[in-house]
């Protein structure tokens, strides 16, 4: 075990639960501990759903605390993360207006035809670059606009998930850019708000705030939370505050095909149409870039399944695939696809726990090894397996609808939904090796996925790719090695990096059986109408 001279905390919010990791570091190796847990998710009432931030804010000071008491002096920073898309809004005085919205309320539905009809979809993209999912940032600000929302009409500042507990934490608002650029009226290219598409809509701009990257190091703590938690020379470091943004960050990749790499064959200005051209006044992106020859996935509740470039890729292509740009640690995009990912098992899990049948997720993987193989198949991504009810039946009723078999066992269910998902992820891979105009050969899995041994392996076999997983704690490690090069303990990302491969063990899965998995995805695409 390392015993790290410093320590720095990562708050991981997840959308089932946090955390407060502690990552000690020596100068060349990080170990983790987890210091305190506790379960999150959304609170029904008066038929909303709503994210409890107050109870969350008491379980994150409480895990400062417990930080304090074992670590004490020695922890020189903390950060969150949290998922995208969601918000809180600010009034007079700074006053919390309300709990912010679930991402799943059903406020959204049926939102994108109605935007649609007020900006047209393409110019939407061409100002935003980011995919079309009904729980944007935006579409929940025009679906309250469109309710006559009174907390809207009230609003003077929006935060960001991560944001507000950073305000929370410092008094210090700011929006940090991996998290701005969920929202759909961030501009990826000239690195600034959409302003002009908030009019558009209608929507106000003056809810806006400073846009911060990761790694700025936004203030100490406020003196009311120092003297509750015992953190009294700890100070706030912006991670990648959007998960997935930390967790590419710990992609184990060898250095030379980092961002930073210094590799010669980075293509000229106006020699490749394939990135649009950067704005000037935004922050440099290192040398080194060539065409990525690895692609991630960050696989947790969804799939995050993309590559980091350089630049924006807005084009038709992209906007046909409907893949989205997003905003990576180091001036980085992250060019990418949401896949519905173990939400589809653990919404099934949650269903046969309240029928009575109780099972351990390495009991459902061994379940599924042992059922049948190649049987029926669904698209993941189908609207229906957004916020059902009931998954099994949702599952059931895609079947039927598509003429296949209904799954006889618990096991046949999960071996479904994670053969999907695997033929969801071939499917991707062809879709990004068409936008980044090349090959790419191995696929990282990082996230809590890594640790299913049947789906990465399915993975493998699906797209014929080598398939690294690991590690599995990669977004509070991407964090933690954020406050790091911050505080200048590390003195890249690319060293960062470097640093997590001599820490962390990583599982390699190479392709097997790829035939029978040939012929599942001719059914698969044909299910799909691709």
């Amino acid at each position: 075990m390392v015993r790290g001279d410093k320590v720095y905390l990562a708050v991981d919010l997840g959308a089932s639960n946090g955390r407060v990791v502690a990552g000690l570091f020596d100068g060349r190796r990080l170990a983790l501990e987890e210091v305190y847990r506790f379960d999150n998710g959304g609170v029904v009432a008066a038929g909303r759903m709503y994210w409890d931030v107050l109870r969350l804010w008491g379980d994150l000071v409480a895990g400062l605390r417990a930080a304090a008491a074992r670590y004490g002096a020695r922890v020189a920073s903390v950060g969150v993360d949290t998922w995208g898309v969601d918000f809180a809004l600010l009034g007079r005085g700074d006053e919390l207006l309300a709990n912010p919205l679930h991402y799943r309320d059903l406020r959204i539905t049926d939102i994108l035809e109605r935007a649609f009809a007020i900006v047209p979809r393409d110019e939407i993209f061409a100002e935003s670059g980011l995919q079309f999912m009904e729980f944007n940032s935006l579409y929940q600000l025009l679906a309250m606009k469109l309710a006559g929302s009174p907390v809207l009409d009230a609003a003077e500042s929006m935060l960001l998930m991560p944001d507000l507990f950073h305000w929370l934490l410092t008094g210090e608002k700011s929006n940090e850019v991996t998290d701005a650029s969920t929202t759909q009226f961030y501009n990826p290219r000239t690195r600034d708000w959409s302003r002009g598409l908030l009019e558009r809509f209608g929507l106000p701009t003056n809810i806006l705030g400073k846009l911060t990257p990761p790694g700025t190091r936004l203030g100490r703590l406020r003196k009311s939370v120092a003297e509750e938690t015992g953190l009294s020379d700890a100070e706030v470091v912006l991670p990648g505050t959007h998960d997935t943004a930390s967790a590419v960050m710990a992609v184990p990749v060898d250095v030379g095909a980092t961002a930073e790499s210094g590799m010669q064959n980075r293509p000229q200005k106006g020699g490749q149409a394939l990135f649009a051209s950067r704005n000037r006044q935004s922050e440099p992106v290192p040398d080194g870039f060539a065409k990525p020859t690895w692609c991630y996935i960050s696989s947790g509740t969804w799939s995050l399944m993309g590559v980091e470039v350089p630049e924006p890729v807005i084009s038709d292509t992209c906007y046909r695939l409907n893949f989205t740009n997003e905003g990576g640690v180091g001036g980085t995009t992250r060019l990418l696809k949401n896949i519905a990912g173990m939400w589809l098992v653990q919404e099934c899990r949650r269903i046969w726990q309240q029928a009575g049948r109780t099972f351990e997720w390495d009991e459902l993987v061994s379940l599924a090894e042992r059922s049948p193989p190649h049987g029926p198949l669904i698209n993941p991504d189908d609207a229906r397996f957004v916020a059902p009810r009931d998954m099994p039946a949702a599952i059931v009723e895609f079947l039927r609808e598509s003429e296949q078999s209904a799954p006889q066992s618990e096991g046949a269910f999960v071996r479904c939904a994670y053969e999907s998902i695997a033929l969801r992820y071939r499917m991707v891979l062809t879709w990004l090796e068409q936008l980044v105009e090349g090959p790419i050969d191995t696929i990282h899995i990082v996230g809590g996925g890594a640790h299913n041994r049947l789906l990465c392996q399915m993975a493998a076999d699906a797209t014929g790719r080598c398939v690294v997983a690991g590690p599995t704690e990669a977004t509070a490690i991407g964090n933690l090695m954020m406050q790091a090069v911050a505080a200048g303990d590390v003195g890249s990302i690319a060293e960062a990096r470097q640093v997590i491969r001599d820490s962390f063990d990583v599982q390699s899965y190479e392709p097997r059986g790829t035939t029978a998995w040939d012929e599942s995805y001719g059914r698969f695409q044909k299910l799909l109408g691709d």
